[in-house]
């Protein structure tokens, strides 16, 4: 070959590698923020020609891709069991939600991890494989949890269930009745699909199955708040659970109302340990730590186990955020500072306290864990198709919101519950806790809680159990929270 035919040749093979080097970096390091331009109007055409990567937990399959033989879309999403884990995995139909949207990039197969790993696929054509979810989830404790609701959930009403680790925040349950089935939803269902999902969407009454009942809805907590309002006292006020408290009658100090007590013998007849209060559940008693603590600081203290904030469980999903208001919007859309009427009845887990049975298992797990608190999360590991592991779950800590020592005499204090209070009939189940029940108002049934951890005796997870109905929480969520530690517990 000739000096200059040989020029032409090198200069051409230069272009061709400096092409390649283009394309790689254009497709593989830019992939992703192309793919999500807003001017991109392929983005969306383009999602369901390539199969989404499986969500699994257990070593069970719960989501995965299948074709459909069909040109648009190619691909399908399948749901097992899906109306029982739909409160964790979401939908997918191009929108998506939970797992499915927090992943979305990773399961779709367009993460830079998994494009600048698969550079060549890109440069030839191929589109790069979605990878694969792992949950921290327990399949079987979660389809019990679902039954357990949806048995004892007064009909047309609500009930969720929220199960986690206290020593990882790995969580085990998130269940909620009522619930939807994602394959309703998904990709191959087309225009059906969509209506599916308008209809979904508004609702009926209360009565919204988009948003599940664990991790997305918040309800008055009622009593098993008053462990919440204990601790605080325990941390600020320099009492314990030996200190004799007043558990008699309390006024109302601005309406001059009396406050009740569920009973007016035993410990809450007029004084009586912090420990026999707590296990009889004397409103009284927690109604006057809060007024002599005060709004602000039965708020701030609140704030320290997750209250006013959002919980992120996973990469932009999160929890609705629990409330203990300082001051509320009233009716005409004024700002109403929270009184002292209000805040007597904040202490016991009324008046405008929220929160979800995410955050009264994070508070449980916080008692149960020598005042630490882990911050809880949904998933496990993510695999690229070749197992090459992508991502894997830290552990870590969200704070402590109470010591050691009045984390171990609230432990005691559950136990107590269960043992000589207001939750005899849960004994031998292997759990103790707090129980709650909330009001909500004219013509709507209670909120009833169970909040706590098992085993008894050197626990190893936190739960809180919420149904709405008549009744109690001892009577009508304790035995919920018993069943499904059963099955958590065969572990």
């Amino acid at each position: 070959m000739d000096k200059p035919l040989r020029r032409v040749a090198i200069f051409a093979l230069l272009l061709i590698f400096g092409l390649m080097a283009q394309v790689n970096y254009i497709q593989g390091s830019q992939a992703e923020s192309l793919q999500t331009d807003a001017n991109n109007s392929r983005q969306f055409a383009d999602v369901f020609n390539s199969p989404r990567g499986q969500i699994s937990a257990g070593g069970e399959v719960l989501v995965t891709s299948k074709p459909t033989g069909k040109d648009n879309p190619k691909y399908g999403r399948s749901y097992k069991d899906g109306a029982v884990f739909a409160p964790v995995t979401g939908y997918f139909n191009g929108n998506a939600t939970q797992i499915e949207r927090a992943y979305n990039s990773l399961l779709g197969g367009k993460d830079k991890r998994i494009t600048q790993q698969r550079w060549f696929d890109s440069f030839i054509g191929k589109p790069a494989e979605g990878a694969n979810v792992e949950l921290s989830i327990d399949p079987e404790a979660q389809r019990t949890a679902y039954q357990q609701l949806k048995a004892r959930t007064t009909q047309g009403r609500r009930g969720g269930a929220v199960v986690m680790d206290i020593e990882t925040g790995a969580v085990k349950v998130a269940a909620s009745w009522p619930s939807f089935d994602p394959n309703e939803v998904a990709p191959q269902t087309g225009e059906k699909g969509g209506k599916r999902l308008e209809q979904l969407n508004e609702g009926d009454g209360v009565i919204r199955p988009l948003v599940d009942n664990a991790l997305s809805q918040t309800f008055p907590p009622g009593s098993s708040y008053k462990a919440v309002t204990s601790a605080i006292a325990m941390e600020k006020n320099g009492i314990d659970s030996s200190t004799v408290i007043e558990t008699g009658q309390l006024i109302l100090p601005e309406s001059n109302r009396p406050l009740p007590n569920s009973h007016d013998t035993g410990n809450c007849a007029g004084q009586a340990p912090l420990r026999g209060a707590f296990a009889e559940s004397c409103n009284t008693s927690f109604a006057k730590m809060a007024l002599d603590m005060g709004i602000k600081q039965l708020s701030a203290g609140s704030s320290k186990f997750g209250f006013n904030k959002r919980i992120e469980l996973e990469p932009d999903m999160y929890a609705a955020e629990s409330s203990v208001p300082v001051e509320y919007t009233g009716p005409d859309g004024e700002t109403v500072p929270t009184g002292l009427d209000g805040t007597a009845r904040s202490g016991i887990g009324q008046e405008n306290v929220r929160a979800t049975p995410l955050q009264m298992a994070m508070v449980a797990a916080a008692i149960a864990n020598e005042g630490k608190m882990m911050s809880p999360y949904l998933v496990e590991k993510v695999r690229a198709k070749d197992q090459s592991e992508l991502y894997n779950a830290s552990h870590k800590e969200y704070g402590q919101p109470l010591s050691e020592d009045h984390a171990e005499q609230l432990a005691d204090m559950m136990r107590a519950v269960v043992t000589e209070g207001t939750a005899t009939n849960l004994g031998g189940m292997r759990i103790a806790g707090k129980t709650g029940t909330a009001e909500q108002g004219p013509g709507n049934p209670n909120a009833r809680w169970f909040a706590g951890f098992s085993p008894v005796e050197k626990p190893r997870y936190a739960f809180a159990v919420m149904t709405e109905g008549p009744g109690g929480g001892a009577s009508d969520a304790g035995p919920v929270a018993g069943a499904i530690m059963a099955k958590v517990l065969e572990k």
